[in-house]
C-alpha cells in the first residue's frame, strides 16, 4: 500500500515527466490510438446499435423450421443428459431432432448409456426425436460431426458440444434468423456455467462476456463475425452441403467461417452470419489456472495453424470483401498472433532499457488505461445485453484482475503460436486421437 501510495503521491506526475516517462508514453500510445481504442469504439457503437433496433423490433413472423441438433460427445458421461434434457425441453413448436453421436463408444460406454437412457424421457414430448450413434472406434470431433450431417433430415443444423446446456428458448432466438434467405448461419452465445467455482473460473465468465456475448453482438451488427462457435455453430444444412461439411483438422470452426465466406466471396453473392446474445449456451471453463493455460494452448496454436498453413490464401479482399478481409487482419492476424509479440518486446524492453521504478510507473499507467476501458465498456455491455445483469454485476469485484489476466493470455499465446510454427502443434490435439491429426497433409 505505502508503495501504491508513492506511485499516486502529487510529486509523481512531474517527477516522471522530468526523467522520460512522457516519451515512454507516446511510445505507447500507437497501440491505444490506432488499435485498442478504434476496436473497442466499434464494437460499443455495434452492441448500440443492436440494443436500439432490438427494442424498436416488432413482432416477426412465425417461422419454425426442422431442426437436427449434431451432439459430439466425448467422455462427457452423465452430463451430456443435461445437454439433452436442456434440448427436449426447448419453448419451439416445431420438430427438434437430437442426434447424440458418441465418439469412441467401445471405450465411452458411461456416455453411451447415458445418452440410451434419454429415449424414454425424450419419447414424452411432441415433435421431439432422438437418436443415439455410436462411432465404436474413436475419429475425432470432425468425424462426428459429418456422420452427424449424414444423419440430420433438419432444415437448420446445429453443431453442439456433449457437455453444454442451453436456455429454453435457444432454438428460437436462433433459428428465427433463417427467415431472412441471405443469412447462412448463426453463432449462439456461451457462457461460463461453473463461474462461482474457482477465481479462474470467474475470470473466463467475464471474459465469455466481453469477447463472445458483447464483442460478437457489436461485429454482427455491422455483418463481420469472425468465428461461429464450434461449441454452439447453426447452419443451414444446404450451406453445410455446399461447402462439403467439415474439413478435417483442428479449429473446425474457424476453418468453417473462412471456407463460408470464401465460397460466398467466390460467387459474389450477398451473405450474412449473424451472432446472437439472445440463444445462449452454458459450458464449464476450466476451474484451475492450469487448466486454462493448457487450452489456450490448443486454441491459439490453432489459429496459427489456420492463418500461416491452411488459409493463408484466403486473405485476400477479393475472395472475402474488404469488410471481412480487414477484420480478419485486424481481430485475428493481428490481434491475436502479432499483438503478443509486440507486447512482450515492449515490456521487455521498458525494463530493460529503463529503471525498474519508472517502468513499473508506466506500467501502473497502462493498467489503470486498461482498467477503466474495460470497467466503461462492461457496464454498458451489462445495461444493453445482459440477460443476467444481477449475476455479472456481482462479478464487478474481479475487473480489476482482468488486466493482469489477459496479459498472461497474450504471453500464454506467444508459446503456442511458437508451439505451432516450430512443431506443428495442431497435430497434438485432445479433438481428435494421432491416427487422425497425423493424416492431415498440412
Amino acid at each position: 500500500m505505502e508503495a501504491l501510495k508513492e506511485l499516486i503521491s502529487t510529486e509523481f506526475l512531474p517527477l516522471l515527466l522530468e526523467n522520460g516517462a512522457w516519451n515512454l508514453l507516446l511510445k505507447f500510445m500507437p497501440f491505444v490510438l490506432f488499435f485498442e481504442l478504434p476496436l473497442a469504439m466499434l464494437v460499443t457503437l455495434g452492441v448500440i446499435k443492436y440494443t436500439i433496433i432490438r427494442r424498436c423490433e416488432g413482432e416477426r413472423r412465425p417461422f419454425f423450421p426442422s431442426v437436427s441438433c449434431i451432439i459430439t460427445c466425448y467422455s462427457e458421461g452423465l452430463a451430456v443428459q443435461g445437454t439433452i434434457r436442456s434440448l427436449t425441453e426447448q419453448i419451439y413448436p416445431g420438430k427438434i431432432e437430437m442426434l447424440a453421436m458418441i465418439d469412441g463408444a467401445a471405450g465411452n460406454k458411461l456416455t453411451y448409456d447415458s445418452a440410451i437412457e434419454m429415449y424414454d424421457y425424450v419419447s414424452e414430448f411432441e415433435n421431439r426425436r432422438l437418436v443415439v450413434v455410436p462411432k465404436w472406434q474413436r475419429g475425432g470431433r470432425v468425424s462426428s460431426l459429418n456422420t452427424g450431417l449424414n444423419f440430420a433430415s433438419g432444415e437448420i443444423v446445429m453443431a453442439l458440444d456433449g457437455d453444454t446446456s442451453f436456455d429454453n428458448n435457444m432454438v428460437e432466438r436462433a433459428t428465427r434468423h433463417f427467415v431472412d434467405p441471405q443469412v447462412v448461419a448463426v453463432s449462439g452465445c456461451l457462457r461460463v456455467r461453473n463461474a462461482d467455482e474457482s477465481l479462474s473460473s470467474s475470470l473466463q465468465a467475464i471474459e465469455y462476456f466481453v469477447s463472445i456475448q458483447a464483442s460478437k453482438t457489436g461485429l454482427s451488427s455491422f455483418n463481420i463475425v469472425n468465428n461461429i462457435s464450434g461449441a454452439f455453430g447453426v447452419f443451414r444444412k444446404s450451406v453445410l452441403e455446399l461447402v462439403n461439411g467439415w474439413d478435417a483438422g483442428t479449429a473446425e470452426d474457424l476453418d468453417m467461417t473462412i471456407r463460408i465466406k470464401n465460397y460466398f466471396g467466390r460467387y459474389k453473392e450477398k451473405f450474412r452470419i449473424v451472432f446472437d446474445p439472445e440463444a445462449i449456451g452454458h459450458t464449464d471453463a476450466p476451474s484451475t489456472f492450469l487448466g486454462f493455460l493448457k487450452q489456450r494452448i490448443r486454441w491459439d496454436g490453432d489459429l496459427s495453424y489456420l492463418y500461416f498453413r491452411k488459409h493463408r490464401q484466403s486473405f485476400n479482399p477479393q475472395i472475402l470483401g474488404w469488410p471481412n478481409f480487414v477484420m480478419l487482419v485486424f481481430t485475428g492476424l493481428f490481434s491475436q498472433i502479432v499483438m503478443p509479440f509486440v507486447i512482450f518486446v515492449y515490456t521487455v524492453w521498458l525494463f530493460v532499457r529503463y529503471p525498474i521504478e519508472y517502468s513499473l510507473a508506466i506500467m501502473a499507467i497502462v493498467y489503470l488505461f486498461y482498467f477503466l476501458l474495460l470497467l466503461i465498456m462492461y457496464l454498458i455491455f451489462v445495461a444493453c445485453l445482459s440477460e443476467r445483469p444481477k449475476e455479472d454485476l456481482s462479478r464487478l469485484c474481479f475487473l480489476p484482475l482482468m488486466p493482469f489476466f489477459a496479459f498472461a493470455a497474450r504471453m500464454n499465446s506467444i508459446v503456442a503460436t511458437l508451439w505451432e510454427l516450430t512443431a506443428k502443434g495442431h497435430k497434438d490435439s485432445s479433438m481428435a486421437p494421432w491416427w487422425v491429426t497425423r493424416k492431415n497433409k498440412i
